[in-house]
């Protein structure tokens, strides 16, 4: 049998190895499902990889309610075990899949309603905007099983169970190689459905998911009855949700918005750019997957760890997750600046799709160790109950900030392509130092510690 981790006791160090290492992993295999979607995108052309690229921001939508969803749960239910709360646990449990419902059926509406529109703002033609929305339809539709599936996840989470999510993520990933050609291409009595079929894969792979997180939820120490008064609105609890997980959601939705931005200003050199930097983007969240992992750790043992007053281990998962994120992606940087061509290319033959993809790689190569200042800041202001924060920092980052440097590239200096992004390398260097002295500032606050020159001492 297994041995629990117990969260409040066991050596940081360790909590951060079993959390963070299998949520990961469980990244890494979205990732690579997120990558063959691409890569059989790129198989049937380029004007579907770039549809396929132009959807993202409006896929990320749906995204960003499920991160926030676990975030923000995860963070609240870990409270409640740390304060050996059960009862709140499997309260917060069950409000927080009926919050994902209604927060389902909002984005459904929302996403079929007013994609076109969101499309064809981006300069795309006719024949790029439908192909884009017979991708995102069919995700829309299946909006309300993906977020009760991050919902089911937050409690795994918070018990630092990141194990199962992973292996539905692994088992998941496999699936999507074989069905996504069936779906794309036809077999048999399957009719070829195109762009869609990579949709379609997609939403039948998260419904089995769904199914299997239910039962282990149901294994581990909370139980889901499913009776409708167990789903009924406690309000102190769902405003608790609410103002625990929107922030987050919205934050993320800016990331979102900040890809459109962007794709707004890198269409202006052409749907081969929109492609190349699309790969690059998909294939660059391979190397932050670790980075990702830490957040999902530094969550689940600073939510427990505050929730039992243990002040002085959440500023040690904090202070090593940072460090060892940063090693992390000095390596992960050097060798995407030296495989960036290589890695692009696998994407697409197209000289220009692989010059513009390539490009990106390199300048991220260098933004990348600055990457786990902001995710695991934006982890610790989760566990402290402070998402708002989240809110201004990615408000600032990804889409203020970038916006004016994008236009100030395009129409001021009359620049290209490359100098849009060094113009965000230095940006995210000097908000990342800025994030350090502000998180060392609220643990100063919160837990009445005594001020020191540096966050890491």
């Amino acid at each position: 049998m297994e041995k629990k981790l117990n969260i409040t006791s066991n050596p940081i160090g360790k909590l951060l190895k079993e959390i963070a290492i299998p949520a990961s992993t469980g990244s890494l295999f979205q990732t690579l499902f997120n990558i063959v979607d691409t890569f059989f995108a790129g198989k049937i052309s380029p004007e579907a990889l770039a549809a396929l690229a132009k959807s993202f921001p409006l896929y990320f939508l749906i995204i960003s309610a499920g991160i926030g969803i676990v975030a923000g749960a995860n963070s609240l239910i870990a409270n409640s075990f740390g304060e050996r709360n059960k009862i709140a646990a499997s309260i917060y449990t069950h409000n927080t899949l009926t919050y994902a419902l209604i927060i389902g059926l909002i984005i459904t509406f929302l996403g079929i309603f007013f994609s076109y529109d969101l499309l064809k703002f981006m300069g795309s033609n006719q024949e790029s905007i439908m192909l884009a929305k017979q991708y995102t339809d069919i995700i829309f539709s299946g909006t309300l099983i993906f977020l009760i599936l991050t919902a089911l996840n937050a409690s795994l989470y918070a018990q630092g169970d990141t194990r199962t999510y992973r292996n539905v993520l692994i088992v998941g990933l496999i699936f999507n190689i074989i069905l996504n050609p069936i779906f794309i291409f036809g077999f048999l009595f399957i009719p070829a459905f195109g762009v869609a079929g990579l949709a379609i894969s997609t939403v039948l792979i998260q419904s089995v998911g769904c199914i299997y997180l239910f039962y282990k939820v149901n294994k581990s120490e909370i139980n889901i009855v499913p009776k409708i008064e167990n789903f009924y609105i406690r309000k102190n609890f769902f405003i608790n949700i609410f103002n625990q997980c929107m922030p987050i959601t919205f934050a993320l939705f800016l990331v979102a918005v900040g890809s459109y931005v962007l794709l707004f200003f890198i269409g202006n050199f052409g749907d081969y750019a929109i492609a190349g930097y699309g790969a690059a983007v998909r294939f660059e969240h391979i190397f932050t997957l670790p980075v990702i992992g830490l957040n999902t750790a530094v969550i689940s043992i600073a939510g427990q760890n505050f929730g039992a007053r243990r002040y002085d281990r959440i500023h040690e998962v904090y202070s090593k997750a940072i460090i060892i994120g940063f090693l992390i992606m000095i390596f992960s940087g050097f060798i995407i600046f030296l495989l960036s061509e290589t890695i692009i290319s696998l994407f697409s033959s197209n000289a220009e799709v692989i010059k513009f993809g390539s490009n990106y790689l390199k300048i991220a190569a260098f933004i990348g160790p600055i990457y786990p200042v902001f995710f695991i800041s934006h982890a610790l202001f989760t566990a402290l109950k402070k998402t708002y924060f989240i809110f201004y920092s990615n408000l600032f980052r990804v889409v203020i900030f970038p916006f004016i440097i994008a236009w100030y590239v395009l129409n001021i200096m009359n620049g290209y392509f490359n100098e849009i992004f060094y113009g965000l390398l230095i940006m995210n260097w000097f908000l990342g130092f800025l994030m350090l002295f502000f998180a060392r500032a609220l643990m100063i606050k919160i837990f009445k510690e005594q001020k020191k020159l540096f966050f890491i001492f």
